[in-house]
C-alpha cells in the first residue's frame, strides 16, 4: 500500500472528498462508481469495474477471492486443471 500523505476530515454527512491528483491517477471521474471493502481496521475504496479480469466481459460474472471473472473464463480454466 502507497501513502500519498493526503488527510481529510469526515464531513457531518460521513463524506470525504478524493483529492483531484488521485482521481486523475486512477482515472475516476465524476458519477463513477467506487466499491467500499473493509480489511480488518482499514477501509479500502476501489473503482468499480463490474467487468473479468481476464477477458473484460461484463456478462456473467461472479466475484471470486476479491476478482471478478465471467463464466467463460472459469470454463477455460476448469478446462485447464
Amino acid at each position: 500500500m502507497k501513502s500519498t500523505g493526503v488527510v481529510r476530515k469526515v464531513d457531518e454527512l460521513g463524506r470525504i472528498v478524493l483529492p483531484i491528483e488521485i482521481r486523475k491517477v486512477l482515472d475516476i471521474k465524476q458519477k463513477d462508481a467506487i466499491e467500499i471493502f473493509t480489511d480488518n481496521d482499514r477501509i479500502i475504496l476501489q473503482k468499480y469495474e463490474p467487468a473479468c479480469v481476464f477477458c473484460s466481459n461484463t456478462d456473467d460474472v461472479i466475484y471470486f477471492n476479491g476478482k471478478r471473472i465471467c463464466a467463460a473464463c472459469i470454463k477455460q480454466l476448469k478446462e485447464q486443471m
